[in-house]
């Protein structure tokens, strides 16, 4: 009797040690599971990226024909799209020629609630007539271009941007996610969605709804992908500017951190690219209201 419930002993805590190991094992396979389709998405996300080679070329052209005429290229965006405004310029890596429009009101939403928070930025860029007021602080010219970016295209003022930038003649790229647009309403009268005001249209390659990740249990996915794709698109049109600009003999004041350069190549390069974009800038703004 006792080795029979020694042997029932024995085969219990291996099957409990068993099933922590299997319990611990598919945990780590579910999490690792979770991490690799999300990498894999992204793995996606730059393949659509890449097929866009020649259109993202065109507008690097573009932009570049607007530098080096001492023009700038216009960049906006609303909301979570302030991030790709952001990338293309000032950060390492980038440089003057860009008119970086960040409203603050339409973007400054890190409080979530209560003042600045994220209800009242959702509100204001539906707004008619916002996106005239804030064009109305620069001299646009014929000579600019313009990028507006906006992950559903549907909301007013992206799409006021762009239709503003078009009736002063001003070429438009825009980067929007296709596929989450065409599922998406615009929030104009009319039903017309940033992309009917685009001479140019680029895609993030990010999925409806934008988020990429579903689990098992959890009723809305996660972990969105337009925030990759964006960033790749504007890197990629920022590296053809500057391969243009530095063929025509215009090599651009780039960023560069002082481990590459040192601390006084890298100083002497910051103070002239801001330079440069200050005096640029002074062109937008003595001819405001012309």
């Amino acid at each position: 009797m006792e080795n029979l419930r020694f042997r029932d002993f024995v085969i219990s805590s291996i099957a409990k040690s068993l099933n922590r190991k299997i319990s611990k094992s598919k945990k780590l396979f579910l999490i690792m599971n979770v991490i690799k389709s999300y990498v894999d998405k992204c793995r996606m996300i730059a393949d659509k990226v890449e097929a866009q080679q020649d259109k993202i070329a065109t507008a690097a052209k573009w932009f570049a024909e607007s530098i080096l005429v001492g023009r700038v290229v216009h960049v906006f965006g609303t909301g979570h799209s302030r991030i790709m405004v952001e990338e293309m310029w000032p950060r390492y890596g980038s440089f003057p020629g860009f008119n970086p429009i960040v409203e603050l009101s339409l973007t400054y939403h890190n409080n979530v609630v209560g003042a600045n928070g994220q209800r009242q930025a959702m509100f204001l860029e539906n707004v008619p007539g916002l996106a005239d007021r804030i064009l109305r602080n620069f001299g646009l010219d014929k000579k600019d271009t313009a990028l507006v970016i906006s992950s559903s295209g549907c909301n007013l003022v992206p799409i006021e941007m762009a239709e503003q930038f078009q009736k002063r003649g001003i070429k438009v790229v825009v980067l929007v996610s296709k596929d989450h647009l065409e599922k998406s309403t615009s929030k104009r009268a009319d039903e017309k969605k940033l992309v009917d005001f685009a001479d140019l249209v680029l895609d993030t390659g990010a999925p409806v709804g934008d988020s990429m990740i579903y689990i098992d249990g959890l009723e809305s996915p996660v972990s969105p992908g337009s925030t990759v794709g964006g960033a790749m698109v504007v890197n990629c049109v920022k590296a053809e500017v500057a391969r243009i600009l530095t063929e025509a003999g215009q090599p651009p004041k780039a960023l560069v951190a002082t481990n590459i350069v040192g601390a006084a190549r890298a100083s002497a390069i910051f103070e002239s690219a801001y330079d440069e974009h200050a005096h640029r800038m002074a062109e937008l703004y003595r001819t405001a209201g012309n």
